[in-house]
């Protein structure tokens, strides 16, 4: 560290409190507010703010300690502001006071240490202690023997495993039990990277997906309908965070979460006679997960179209959209898809994984954590009218009556 660096010495940061910070408390976005671990790291930021000046080339500040009391809110679209004062100097360790503020208003305080360090020697612990295999999402890898399922097809040759989506009756919609077998396949294929190096997804019989079994809902708990759609939403997400590139074949009917399974995928192909959808509206709630994900791919006016008025497109509008990548005839499917994975088995395996996590990578925060807003959301339409009669009315193949509200 460079000398000079003193008792009283500050730092101040300043944000606007956008999504990424926020907690919504008690399902209710009223009660948005920004975050304790967020409150913490704009006071952690101020400190490193204050010690920029006094390192040397090379080096970085990390902290080490934190003690911090939350005494008030702010809200979305706040301005807070984080002020770090110097209180002690050892060496290369320096204490502080640090406070948050909402306008004049104190929201945070407490006292953090910092030490300096060698960026070098910090890249050398990292790549030392790094493993293999990370965690996919919430979904620790799983090394061990694959499991047996019930609702997947699983079939791996030449490093390439196909899954198949086995429900054919029910159109391959995703149930509770689907929904845990696609959580262990997932676990597992983010534990063994070598013997698997791209997988094909795709649905058995004329479908796709049609989408979460909106049989199961009724009767279904608000707590248990919000667990179920957010271990739904983390199961796409993990896609992303594979090692391996996931291609969709779309094969047929892809609606609701069959659409959001197959936007997740890093490649999708589609029959000719695929058909992509967010009916969720037309039952009575808006879509549990993956907005976000789908305006990345279509942009907003796309996306709104899809979502607001719940109607199907082609294949073919959805390749001019860029929700696919490519078409083909249904019989060759899954040639097209082997082909695409075997192009990417004879590329270097690790430049392969690493693109796939910057491209990813890139896309920043924001992505990875609406689909909590989203299940709020839709977690309160599912226990009103009109969510009740959507259900009652998909279960007696008729149309629903909405109250309008």
């Amino acid at each position: 560290m460079k000398s000079g660096l003193t008792t009283g010495h500050t730092g101040e940061l300043i944000w606007i409190v956008d999504p990424t910070m926020t907690i919504t408390l008690g399902g209710d976005a009223r009660a948005t507010v920004f975050s304790t671990p967020n409150m913490i790291l704009l006071m952690e930021r101020a400190a490193r703010e204050a010690l920029r000046p006094f390192l040397e080339d090379g080096e970085e500040s990390v902290g080490v300690e934190v003690q911090i009391e939350h005494l008030g809110p702010a809200g979305l679209g706040d301005t807070v502001r984080g002020v770090a004062r110097v209180t002690g100097v050892d060496g290369r360790r320096i204490r502080f006071d640090v406070q948050a503020f909402c306008g004049d208003r104190e929201i945070g305080r407490g006292q953090h240490s910092r030490a300096a360090v060698s960026v070098s020697r910090l890249i050398e612990n990292l790549v030392k202690h790094s493993g293999d295999g990370g965690i996919a999402m919430n979904l620790m890898p799983n090394r061990g023997e694959r499991p047996a399922f019930e609702t997947l097809l699983v079939e791996i040759s030449d490093r390439i495993a196909t899954i198949t989506l086995n429900r054919p009756r029910s159109l391959n919609a995703v149930n509770i039990k689907m929904t845990e077998e696609l959580e262990q396949i997932v676990a597992w294929l983010a534990g063994h990277p070598e013997e698997v190096r791209v997988v094909l997804l795709t649905g058995s019989g004329e479908a796709f997906s049609a989408g979460d079994d909106v049989k199961e809902l009724q009767g279904m708990s608000a707590a248990d309908a919000r667990t179920l759609s957010l271990r739904q939403a983390n199961v796409y997400l993990a896609f992303e965070r594979l090692p391996q590139p996931v291609i969709a074949l779309v094969n047929g009917t892809a609606f609701g979460g069959g659409c959001v399974a197959a936007y997740s995928a890093d490649l999708r192909i589609a029959s000719h006679a695929a058909r992509f959808a967010m009916p969720e509206i037309k039952l009575g709630w808006p879509p549990g997960y993956g907005i976000a994900q789908l305006t990345a791919l279509v942009g907003k006016s796309r996306a709104l179209e899809l979502c607001l008025m719940g109607e199907p497109i082609s294949a073919q509008q959805a390749l001019e959209w860029g929700l696919v990548n490519e078409l083909a005839s249904g019989m060759a499917l899954l040639k097209r898809g082997r082909q695409l994975a075997e192009r990417m088995l004879s590329l270097p395996a690790t430049a392969l994984r690493e693109t796939k996590r910057l491209v990813h990578l890139d896309e920043g925060n924001l992505p990875k954590v609406t689909h909590r807003a989203d299940t709020e959301a839709y977690v309160r339409c599912l226990e009103l009218p009109d969510a009740q009669e959507g259900i009652a009315a998909f279960g007696q193949k008729r149309s629903p009556r909405f109250t309008g509200r």
